[in-house]
């Protein structure tokens, strides 16, 4: 169990958000230490909130926040990197007025209350991205994608690949299965009763199949799982109050209500017709976060993720954009096994009993059984009211072990992602982008996936400070 403190400090964290970052033009990164594989060849993408306030007014919730890209590139000659801002609308408008002037998810717009009426949300593009073969989709769950140039990130504009219409959204998980070239997602449309809108897109991202399905009320749902032949949801019991919003009067966040008593429910989907093939309900809990799913050798469904027995971890995001967090929102990596045709949960077990996010597998196992899942953790005895994430780690589902990399004292990683090695597909890297707060810069760190609580084998600078991110990808350098 983790130690909980209620008391509220600054941590060496808050100094990585407490001013916008800065943008930096193509630029070679040293090597602090070690040496790059040889074998790793490709572009590494992050994505995340950059930008917390405007004209010193700060934002309401972490998810507000200007999103900004980071792509690292690895090549023979060795490795450069280049951080901007994706040039949304909002950014732009904001940009050239020097002030805050559109709500968001934390926050209504500023000024009288007709503001939020006559200002749309604010597209943030701040959550993850999708590397295409030509372009690369900055991604915020709450609108279209941004399209950006894969080499210099230049903002091309929004992009509806193909036939996403207006007021249809795509959210920012997309899963890809790289034996089938398939991708697919979802985007939810508010209402009296929201839809679950699920697209299922070709390699290069355009759309070629889509449905929707009827939910119940409006809840908030962040990512989905391929298992096999199935994509499987599971709805959260938690809802929006839809009408504090619709009259301007309160934030999406604050309006999102925890509510129990309306259990998980679960929609198992057919990938290849789109059509539902059950749909059943559990016990309440909130996820934000899938490490992955497969069919097993008895046909039913496994699905790993973080969860959190209620949706206290809303209020710690907001926090995190004030600088000082207090509240503790404590999870654990379980899995649970259901019947697709029925949408029974025949099991819930806890994998690891300890508080941790973006679990994630190699993307070669999406929707397969995979021996290792990859996520961030907190250091043990860490204080988990007042710190951010400070250690990656690779959990064994073969000997139920983790491998943990301790960073250090006052160290935050990013996501772990792994990356296979382009000359030996029995090797494997792990790349995550660390702030260190005891010199104030940030650094790209490469570990070997066997060997993650040794050194990690590289070490590069980046030219300035890099805030904490939600998502990356891997992008791997054309084979020719």
């Amino acid at each position: 169990m983790q130690t909980i403190n209620q008391t509220s400090t600054k941590k060496a964290w808050a100094n990585a958000i407490s001013k916008p970052a800065k943008e930096f033009p193509l630029t070679p990164l040293p090597i602090l230490s070690g040496k790059i594989p040889e074998g790793l060849r490709g572009t590494l993408y992050r994505n995340g909130p950059a930008r917390l306030e405007r004209g010193n007014i700060h934002i309401g919730h972490w998810f507000d926040g200007d999103g900004a890209i980071l792509a690292v590139n690895f090549n023979a000659a060795g490795a450069s990197g280049v951080y901007r801002y994706v040039q949304t609308a909002g950014y732009q408008a904001e940009t050239a007025a020097g002030k805050l002037l559109y709500g968001n998810y934390g926050m209504t717009a500023p000024g009288p209350i007709w503001h939020q009426w006559r200002k749309p949300v604010k597209n943030a593009a701040n959550t993850s991205v999708l590397a295409l073969p030509d372009k690369l989709l900055a991604l915020w769950e709450g609108g279209h994608p941004h399209t950006l140039d894969l080499a210099t990130l230049e903002t091309q504009g929004l992009d509806n690949l193909g036939s996403l219409k207006q007021g249809l959204f795509y959210s920012a998980h997309p899963k890809v299965d790289l034996k089938t070239q398939e991708i697919f997602n979802f985007g939810v449309s508010p209402g009296l009763n929201a839809t679950l809108n699920v697209y299922k897109s070709d390699w290069t991202g355009k759309i070629i199949q889509k449905a929707k399905f009827q939910l119940t009320g409006v809840p908030l749902v962040h990512d989905f799982i391929i298992a096999g032949q199935y994509l499987v949801f599971f709805i959260p019991a938690v809802r929006l109050n839809l009408l504090p919003v619709i009259l301007g009067t309160s934030s999406y966040s604050d309006a999102l209500k925890w509510r129990p008593e309306l259990g998980t429910q679960i929609l198992v989907i057919d990938r290849e017709t789109l059509s539902l093939v059950s749909h059943g309900e559990t016990e309440p809990w909130y996820q934000w976060h899938f490490a992955n799913g497969y069919v097993d050798y008895s046909g039913a469904v496994i699905v790993d993720f973080t969860r959190y027995n209620d949706f206290q971890t809303n209020q710690y995001l907001q926090e995190v954009a004030t600088e000082k967090t207090h509240t503790a929102a404590e999870n654990t990596l379980t899995r649970v096994v259901l019947q697709p045709q029925t949408g029974k949960v025949t099991k819930i077990e806890t994998l690891l009993d300890r508080t941790g996010e973006f679990p994630n597998v190699p993307p070669q196992n999406i929707g397969q059984n995979s021996r290792y899942t990859y996520m961030s953790l907190f250091r043990q005895n860490t204080d988990i009211s007042q710190e951010l994430l400070n250690a990656i780690a690779r959990f064994d589902h073969n000997t139920n072990t983790l491998t943990e990399a301790n960073l250090g004292e006052n160290r935050y990683p990013s996501e772990p992602l792994p990356v296979q090695d382009i000359h030996n597909s029995q090797q494997s890297w792990v790349l995550t982008v660390v702030y260190d707060g005891n010199s104030h810069t940030s650094e790209v760190w490469i570990f070997d996936s066997d060997r993650l609580d040794a050194e990690p084998v590289c070490k590069l600078g980046l030219p300035s400070v890099i805030p904490p991110s939600f998502h990356g990808t891997w992008k791997a350098a054309s084979s020719k």
